[in-house]
């Protein structure tokens, strides 16, 4: 929700000329398109190991953390190129995981790079145990996202913390090494004060503290968006846990979020914050999900997280085959609207929160890619599409952040830690769970969930 605020900001700050667009499209062009007998497995394999590279290859290489953009181009805004994002460094580290487990990377060589990340959030700056939005890679400094949003980030830390207990889980069983791993990472889950940021006791949490502007920010967390892990966390905290009540009373307003509207025949179950004819971006299905299972999982407003999810994508998906606006490419193999990249109307390169009722024609490839445990069949079409017919659509990294077939086949040849970042370990769901396993497993996770009242027969979750 906040990068639909911030949207706007955010535009300014990263419009650039488009003629470097052009010359990476021209070198693109020459790149060998992708066979199309590959296989739909050989296919998940690559996008997944290409994925990777953002956080293993373009890492920042003091925290070894996820760097908040890597542009193939090498334009920068502010050189920020130590500027490392801790939301998109916790899908990092479940991507990473995903790399070990597939024998993408090696398993000690992953032991010995996570260990270095613990050792760097231990001594980084720290707000009431949250981390902030973004941190200077080399000093562990808090960078400002915005003036008075230099402090504490809630929602960027529990995205960090999930993959943070994903890595301990993974590992805690495991030798010397992956031992003393994994305790870092319980002292870091540890020591996050979850429940300081309910403002002295309000039945809410709050997205931001500062040690300078305080509650000024002033962001409740309330109503349906990308949200939901950081309530889930909060609660199976073991050290600084919140109550059920702040979770019904603020997140869900009281019941009020609940919604009966339908779009193409699908049930939406809740509001969407600002987007409720045909919901929000599709990282709204995603960002809590990298490690929540939302399969058969309810509480006691949603029978079912997964078809709140499938719909949700669904609808993203008919909107795009319907093309109301008409635009060039939309279509069945084509087709995802989400956060990301986007392309001003003057041809420079943006940011936006693209979803229905903000749609400018472009589709940013995690959209459609992050989908696959809700829609499988839609989002492999839009892979083999992608890969096989638009070579000029991929770098080294994977696909480009944004695309546009109906600007002449514009892409950017630039990637953001957050849209990367839930490529492999989403798809990863999708295959085996193993993400949501590990996550769903831990003892605190299943306390927490239980205390919610949430329930999940597959985790035995009562």
């Amino acid at each position: 929700m906040k990068r639909i605020i911030l949207s706007i900001a955010a535009a300014s700050l990263l419009a650039v000329s488009c003629k470097n667009s052009q010359i990476a499209k021209q070198e693109s062009d020459q790149k060998s398109v992708v066979k199309s007998n590959i296989t739909d497995e050989q296919l998940m394999d690559k996008v997944q190991k290409d994925a990777l590279k953002y956080f293993w290859d373009y890492a920042e290489p003091n925290s070894m953390l996820g760097r908040e953009r890597y542009h193939e181009d090498n334009i920068y805004p502010d050189n920020d190129k130590h500027v490392i994002t801790t939301g998109g460094s916790g899908f990092g580290l479940a991507t990473i995981l995903v790399g070990v487990e597939r024998g993408f990377v090696p398993r000690k060589e992953a032991v010995k790079r996570l260990t270095t990340i613990m050792d760097f959030l231990a001594k980084a700056d720290r707000h009431k145990g949250a981390w902030s939005h973004w941190i200077n890679g080399e000093t562990g400094k808090t960078v400002p996202f915005g003036k008075k949003d230099n402090g504490g980030d809630l929602v960027e830390t529990a995205f960090l913390t999930t993959g943070i207990i994903q890595v301990r889980e993974y590992f805690k069983n495991g030798n010397a090494e992956e031992k003393a791993l994994a305790k870092k990472c319980d002292e870091l889950w540890k020591g996050i004060q979850w429940n300081w940021y309910t403002k002295g006791g309000e039945k809410v949490l709050y997205w931001h503290w500062s040690p300078e502007y305080q509650w000024e920010m002033n962001f409740p967390l309330e109503g349906y968006n990308e949200c939901l892990i950081t309530y889930i966390l909060a609660a199976s905290s073991p050290t600084y846990s919140i109550d059920a009540e702040t979770y019904y009373k603020g997140w869900t307003r009281n019941g009020t979020y609940l919604s009966d509207k339908e779009k193409y025949g699908l049930p939406m179950y809740v509001k969407h914050n600002g987007a409720e004819e045909y919901g929000g971006p599709l990282f709204w299905a995603q960002y809590s999900y990298i490690g929540l299972d939302p399969t058969n999982l309810s509480d006691k407003l949603i029978k079912n997280y997964f078809d709140l999810n499938k719909n949700q994508v669904l609808i993203d998906y008919k909107y795009c085959v319907e093309n109301p606006k008409q635009w060039k490419g939309y279509g069945p193999n084509y087709w995802g609207l989400t956060a990301g990249y986007s392309r001003n109307k003057d041809g420079s390169v943006g940011y936006n929160a693209h979803f229905p009722q903000n749609d400018h024609g472009v589709i940013t490839p995690t959209a459609a890619l992050s989908s696959f445990p809700y829609t499988p069949k839609e989002s492999m079409d839009f892979l083999r599409f992608i890969y096989t017919q638009k070579p000029e659509f991929i770098g080294s990294a994977g696909p480009y952040d944004a695309t546009s077939i109906n600007y002449d086949n514009w892409t950017t040849p630039r990637y953001l830690a957050i849209d990367q970042g839930t490529i492999a370990p989403m798809i990863e769901n999708y295959r085996t769970g193993f993400l949501w396993k590990l996550f769903m497993n831990a003892p605190e996770i299943q306390k927490g969930l239980e205390k919610l009242s949430f329930t999940s027969e597959k985790y035995n979750i009562k």
